[in-house]
């Protein structure tokens, strides 16, 4: 076993900011009940919202993120920002 603890579950984490209807941003935070979405929070800023999702593949997250904004008809905008991980070797001579 390795002496690196891999802490994520999935191959792909994607950090979802989103714009919604004026007064609307709290709704978003019922995203959390959607399979894959480990974060939902409203925020100050640009943005209204920022959404945390992990996916084994990239239409696994795109089925989450379709599923996520047509529960919530006041989203106005997103932009996906997604993280590819790769955890360090677990081998002290990598070839």
């Amino acid at each position: 076993m390795s002496a690196v603890k891999d802490l994520r579950r999935k191959a792909l984490r994607a950090f979802v900011l989103i714009k919604m209807k004026p007064g609307t941003s709290e709704e978003i935070v019922r995203s959390r009940r959607i399979k894959g979405v480990k974060m939902a929070n409203s925020v100050l800023g640009r943005y209204d919202a920022v959404v945390v999702i992990e996916a084994s593949s990239l239409k696994e997250l795109q089925k989450i993120i379709y599923e996520m904004v047509e529960q919530h008809p006041n989203v106005v905008h997103t932009e996906t920002l997604i993280s590819i991980f790769h955890p360090p070797s677990s081998n002290p001579n990598p070839e």
